[in-house]
């Protein structure tokens, strides 16, 4: 087969599970038979920038700076003529498109440039947790409008393939596809060469049990819930000395420091902002935590399980398929109060869920690699072209 060019597109590598999913894409598929191009525009002021990440795979990024997350009709236009003159000049085979915003312009303007090949990565999605009902609507319609000029749409879970298909009657079965998330795991891999340097980072004891929560501080990560689960677990472990983590920054950061001090945990609460020493954060954390009301398959769950640590979670898109329904970690049903919460990471302290973690932790690592990513992206992109596209 002739070489297949491919141009990714990504709204902004903002921290978070998209971002590294499509930095390594990039950097591992074949550069022989599919060599490709990253399109990206700029992270906003309080999402966290990881364009370092692309630096370090040694990807120079077309940077388009109208290609934000926010809609803005001028913007939008001049990021759609800017893409397309882009696609002209490339000539790719292959567009492929990740998150909502690059998602909508990336497919219309690969259409308009006549490129044979459209592929669309939903990471998670949009119509749950952050916009009123009418904007969910509208942003039902146009998905629905451009599966039909997509040849593959991809998941990155089983849960979230049929809620598309069944839920959101986004695409038919046969362009729906489930290519799980992949990541670079081999630091975490060895990560308790580390273990202890956090704790003295912070000043705490070997007996300190620490639980931690890693992501943007937006409201569909939903960190209230965590902090209020964490004031419950406080007084279900009163004479632990438990220490509460909130690993990374984002909108919200000042009032959730706010609430920590309403509950009384401002000595327990740690907000060490947006780390990137993640093996060392890891080796010393208890309990990873998440509390999301809506997700796709969130990458500090992976990377948490990579590290060995066991997790507690919401029940919530692709959580349940990467914790096995509850065999691999603890799973929190609706409705998804601080007491319930507060169960689940008790339950997660226990010595029996740090052997569990420990007895997964091989095939969380061979099952979330980068590697197996790029093999499934290859052969992904094989069979789309191999069906005269």
């Amino acid at each position: 087969m002739p070489a297949a060019p491919v141009v990714r597109i990504i709204a902004r590598l903002n921290i978070g599970g998209p971002a590294i999913r499509t930095v390594l894409a990039t950097a591992g598929v074949d550069r022989i038979r599919f060599p490709t191009k990253l399109v990206t525009g700029r992270p906003g002021s309080n999402e966290g920038d990881m364009r370092y990440l692309a630096r370090e795979y040694r990807i120079e990024p077309i940077e388009i700076p109208e290609l934000g997350r926010e809609i803005s009709a001028f913007d939008d236009l001049r990021a759609l003529i800017k893409l397309i003159t882009i696609l002209r000049r490339e000539r790719p085979r292959i567009v492929h498109t990740h998150t909502a915003k690059a998602g909508t312009l990336g497919r219309v303007a690969a259409i308009l440039a006549g490129v044979p090949v459209r592929v669309h990565t939903f990471h998670g999605h949009v119509f749950e947790g952050y916009f009123p009902r009418w904007k969910v609507r509208l942003f039902l319609t146009i998905e629905r409008v451009l599966a039909r000029f997509t040849h593959r749409i991809l998941t990155v879970s089983e849960s979230q393939r049929e809620e598309l298909l069944h839920r959101f009657a986004i695409a038919s079965p046969d362009q729906l596809r489930v290519v799980p998330l992949g990541l670079d795991l081999h630091l975490l891999a060895a990560c308790e060469v580390h273990r202890g340097e956090l704790r003295a980072e912070l000043g705490l004891s070997k007996d300190a049990r620490i639980v931690g929560i890693v992501g943007r501080m937006v409201p569909v990560k939903n960190h209230e819930l965590f902090l209020k689960a964490a004031a419950e677990l406080f007084r279900l472990r009163a004479r632990e000395d438990l220490h509460f983590l909130m690993i990374g920054g984002g909108e919200l950061e000042a009032d959730l420091r706010r609430l920590a001090v309403s509950l009384r945990l401002a000595a327990r609460a740690h907000f060490l902002g947006w780390r990137r020493d993640l093996a060392r954060l890891y080796a010393d954390l208890d309990v990873v935590a998440l509390t999301s009301r809506n997700e796709g398959t969130p990458v500090a769950l992976i990377e948490a399980m990579a590290a060995g640590v066991p997790v507690a979670a919401t029940a919530v898109g692709g959580v349940p398929d990467l914790l096995h329904q509850g065999t691999r970690g603890e799973l929190v049903s609706p409705p998804f109060t601080p007491a319930a919460v507060a169960a689940a990471m008790d339950r997660a302290l226990s010595p029996e869920a740090r052997e569990r973690a420990a007895l997964f932790r091989r095939q969380i690592l061979e099952d979330y690699g980068a590697d197996r990513l790029c093999r499934d992206l290859e052969a992904l992109y094989t069979d789309v072209l191999s069906n005269g596209h």
